[in-house]
């Protein structure tokens, strides 16, 4: 498959995506001293205001697609519903003249008020923390999520073919070059959900709210691939949904080790050109 930027913004990639994930622009290209003038393409960002109950909850900024699963991700995964069950509805807001809005969704949990409320202030305390003292935000993590599969092995030869999987599974990427990519894998290395974002946490809580509607969840039997670095952020929503391994194309932070050796996630790096670092929990990797 060829890299070069003029190589995958092709006609052919764009045909193949969502009018509202791409969007055209005149530039002018330099090369070699030569200017041209061309239309590109460009992957779409716009806000996402997520309401429950009809009150303002948090606004994000994202790429258009599959709302409702980075919705229901998110909640899950950053510790607001405990499973699926606890989510009652997701619907699109509509405006005055009932036709829904594009960037807003509202959602009705099945969670008692006075829980609700713990949890707000749970994660309002551990996201202040963040940054400030990691060990208080990876003991919150831990007291909330279970420890992974012991039983989750895969091969190498397995893993080392993932990041292509990935890669040819990103059509935003190939027409624009602006988006990062999630995965969730099975262990033999069938690629059962890909989703891709201007945000990487939000492609990670894409793909982990399609396996929560799903009935997916916990992934004990599967792996997480992400295009970019691995981060503290990262490292929790995959432990969150169950994962046992966690792989990307790139470098993890010094905090996401911590928290993937803490909690016993088998951390995987710079999975690319036929090699890769583990950096916890080699066991699994087999």
């Amino acid at each position: 498959m060829k890299t070069g930027s003029a190589d995958i913004r092709t006609d052919d990639n764009v045909a193949e995506v969502a009018r509202d994930e791409v969007r055209e622009h005149h530039a002018f290209k330099w090369h070699a001293g030569a200017t041209s003038e061309r239309n590109e393409h460009l992957a779409v960002e716009e806000p996402l205001e997520i309401r429950l109950a009809g009150r303002r909850f948090t606004l994000t900024m994202r790429t258009p697609g599959h709302d409702e699963e980075l919705a229901a991700g998110f909640l899950f995964a950053e510790g607001f519903i405990n499973d699926a069950r606890e989510l009652g509805e997701i619907r699109r807001v509509r405006g005055r003249k009932g036709a829904p809005e594009p960037n807003a969704i509202d959602i009705v949990l099945n969670v008692p008020a006075d829980g609700l409320r713990v949890r707000l202030r749970r994660n309002f305390v551990m996201s202040s923390s963040c940054g400030v003292c990691g060990k208080t935000s990876i003991d919150s993590i831990r007291r909330r999520v279970e420890p992974p599969s012991d039983t989750a092995r895969i091969a190498p030869a397995i893993l080392l073919a993932l990041s292509q999987k990935l890669r040819e599974g990103q059509r935003v990427f190939a027409a624009t070059g602006g988006l990062h990519g999630a995965a969730i894998f099975s262990l033999d290395g069938t690629m059962l959900a890909i989703r891709e974002d201007v945000g990487r946490h939000n492609a990670v809580d894409k793909v982990i709210g399609f396996a929560l509607t799903n009935a997916m969840v916990p992934l004990a039997q599967h792996i997480m691939m992400v295009s970019g670095r691995l981060s503290f952020e990262i490292v929790q929503k995959a432990a969150a949904a169950g994962l046992p391994i966690l792989a990307a194309v790139s470098a993890p932070s010094s905090l996401a080790v911590e928290l993937a050796e803490e909690i016993g996630t088998t951390l995987v790096g710079f999975l690319r050109d036929g090699s890769f670092n583990i950096y916890t929990r080699p066991d699994r990797i087999a």
